[in-house]
């Protein structure tokens, strides 16, 4: 006999976005009505990132047990973090120059659009380290937590049996957390119907006609570095079927589409990773919250595009060298601006700056941002899990009986 509960979560959630959008469509304004509803989903997802970033890193570096082993796993996560970046980046000016979203478009500059400035590296290195850790709690400043947790951890472990108690204390809020986040995920597909139905209803065809191009040349660019980048890393590199990973991660890829934030989507994709992909407590906690900062592949593909966009809107001529700083340039302020709010639109002002573009067209962009951002979190997500399921492979820390199984954790 058929019921609801044999639908997979991911085929609920995609039903919600596609009802969503096209609700959305048809109230217009209107269909403000359901943001309350979107919202009350992402503040319960939040109110997990926190409590769930602290426990899940030190629970992951306990179980490893070997700061060295933590230090190996995080240098694999940087560095595959900073390939895929780079590979992003070359992506999406790839396509920008094969399909030219800019040319035969005339569209007025907005200067009133002026984004922050990075933080310099001295400013970097110092703000890691919290002075109180629990207002960096309060404050949500996930970079300051990692750091607090993982030297905590290391902690526990060097004291030995003396940190038994605490680690049972920490292991246990921690798998009451991913209980949690299971619970909150019964109610997704409704909290990304109603959030997609406002994001629908806000931009009309009006809006978004003039940019179609442009915002198609990035969703395209997204598509391909996941089905082919991604994909084809984990075929090659670690010899697993890519699509067992793309179905297992489809949903924290479509809560991220519809909420556009990696750190909101953070406790969906732990949940993913350990109970559909099978990626031990020790990698998946461990990697997963430092990708969920650091890791911006989705915003560096949507630079490449935007930077050959305004260079063709603006006649511009860029060089080979002008396209080598392009992907140098993204892939370090990537890093750089790790953690800052409004991170997107200050790694594309590095970008225009580097390469004498206007920084007026930034107010071209800011106008469907909502749109654009997106897809690149929906790619920031996918990378995640991607390099997470890499490095697990890579330390025998991956179950592949779950990995395979087509119905691993299609229970909630």
């Amino acid at each position: 006999m058929f019921s609801l509960s044999s639908i997979p979560l991911w085929q609920k959630i995609m039903a919600g976005l596609v009802l969503g959008i096209l609700v959305g469509w048809l109230l217009g304004d209107h269909a403000q009505w359901l943001s309350p509803i979107g919202t009350l989903f992402i503040n319960a997802i939040k109110m997990l990132i926190v409590p769930l970033v602290f426990t899940s890193l030190i629970s992951g570096i306990v179980s490893m047990g070997d700061p060295a082993k933590m230090g190996r796993i995080g240098g694999k996560a940087v560095a595959l973090y900073l390939v895929t970046t780079a590979f992003a980046i070359a992506l999406g000016m790839l396509a920008a120059s094969i399909l030219q979203p800019g040319i035969g478009v005339e569209m007025q500059m907005d200067n009133s659009v002026s984004p922050g400035e990075a933080p310099t590296l001295t400013e970097i290195l110092v703000g890691l380290v919290p002075t109180n850790p629990i207002n960096a709690m309060v404050e949500g400043n996930i970079l300051q937590i990692i750091v607090f947790a993982i030297a905590l951890g290391v902690s526990l472990v060097l004291i030995g049996e003396r940190g038994q108690p605490a680690i049972r204390v920490i292991d246990s809020v921690a798998e009451a957390l991913y209980k949690l986040t299971s619970l909150i995920m019964a109610c997704a597909p409704i909290g990304v119907f109603a959030l997609i139905a406002v994001v629908a209803g806000q931009y009309g065809l009006s809006v978004l006609i003039p940019l179609l191009k442009v915002i198609g040349v990035v969703y395209l660019a997204c598509i391909l570095h996941v089905l082919l980048v991604y994909s084809g890393m984990l075929a090659l590199l670690a010899r697993l079927n890519p699509r067992r990973y793309l179905t297992g991660s489809l949903d924290a890829i479509v809560v991220a589409f519809s909420s556009a934030s990696s750190a909101g989507t953070l406790p969906v994709s732990i949940r993913c990773a350990r109970e559909k992909l099978g990626i031990s407590q020790g990698v998946s906690g461990f990697v997963l919250p430092v990708g969920a900062t650091i890791n911006m592949d989705g915003t560096a593909l949507y630079m490449g595009v935007v930077a050959l966009f305004v260079a063709q809107l603006t006649g511009t001529d860029l060089t080979t060298t002008d396209y080598i700083m392009i992907v140098l340039t993204g892939t370090l302020a990537s890093i750089g601006t790790a953690g800052v709010p409004g991170a997107g639109l200050i790694m594309l002002s590095i970008v225009f700056a580097q390469t004498n573009l206007p920084l007026e067209a930034l107010g071209l962009i800011a106008g469907i941002d909502r749109i654009l951002d997106m897809a690149r979190t929906a790619v920031n997500v996918s990378g995640d899990l991607m390099v997470t399921t890499l490095v697990g492979k890579s330390e025998r820390e991956i179950d592949l009986d779950i990995y395979n199984d087509k119905a691993a954790g299609q229970t909630s």
